[in-house]
């Protein structure tokens, strides 16, 4: 039994060093490659106008505010 709680906390310790592995302070992203995650082409939408459009829309017509970072909600009257 003492054998199979050192493999336990073996593998435990193991998996703690691995899940801090991932907390480096070290961006992914080096700022000279940043220019080309800006570009247009890397957007999920060509219209970015359109897009808020149909969010307040969305938020007026829900009569819900907030959620999605769009100003205001209830009757659309503005």
């Amino acid at each position: 039994m003492n054998h199979h709680l050192q493999r336990l906390l073996l593998l435990a310790g193991l998996l703690g060093v691995a899940g801090l592995g991932g907390c480096a302070v070290e961006p992914w992203v080096k700022p000279y490659e940043r220019e080309r995650l800006a570009d247009p082409m890397m957007q999920f939408s060509r219209d970015a106008l359109a897009d808020r459009h149909r969010d307040h829309v969305y938020s007026v017509r829900e009569g819900a505010r907030g959620a999605t970072g769009v100003q205001g909600g209830g009757c659309g009257c503005n």
